[in-house]
């Protein structure tokens, strides 16, 4: 990448972090099974649709900053925190695999809030505290469905 802010870079991992979490939880909505299948089906379909609405807000964003979207696929994952899944889990899995995931990517947001808040980026700082609660609600919910 060129010289880019921090506050760019930092975005740039959350980019590619939201979008490892995005293709998870959509593979985890088709290949669920199991006696709790429609309740998961339908949670992860609504976590997947609101990422997916989320990785255009942070791309556009990246923009507003004067800086590229990614491309390719590849620049687009080569900073992700997160890692792909592999092969197809168990439902209990998969709950536990995406809530930390979302616990994992709040890590990234604070990264990227901290350098919004240090280049006065009230912008940045707003999409991010928003993304934080988002994915903090989505680790809870997730996280209250494997409680029994």
């Amino acid at each position: 990448m060129r010289n880019e802010s921090p506050v760019v870079v930092a975005l740039r991992t959350v980019l590619a972090d939201a979008h490892v979490l995005y293709f998870k939880t959509h593979a985890f909505h088709w290949n669920v099974t199991g006696p709790h299948f429609k309740s998961l089906h339908d949670m992860f379909g609504d976590q997947y649709t609101e990422i997916w609405n989320a990785i255009d807000e942070i791309a556009e964003r990246i923009r507003m900053l004067g800086a590229l979207a990614p491309s390719t696929h590849a620049e687009l994952s080569a900073p992700a925190t997160l890692k792909e899944a592999q092969g197809t889990p168990s439902a209990a899995q998969m709950v536990a695999a995406l809530a930390a995931d979302n616990r994992a990517i709040v890590a990234t947001l604070y990264t990227a809030l901290k350098a919004a808040q240090e280049a006065d980026d009230e912008g940045t700082v707003a999409l991010v505290t928003a993304r934080i609660e988002a994915h903090e609600k989505a680790a809870w919910m997730l996280e209250a469905s494997a409680a029994s």
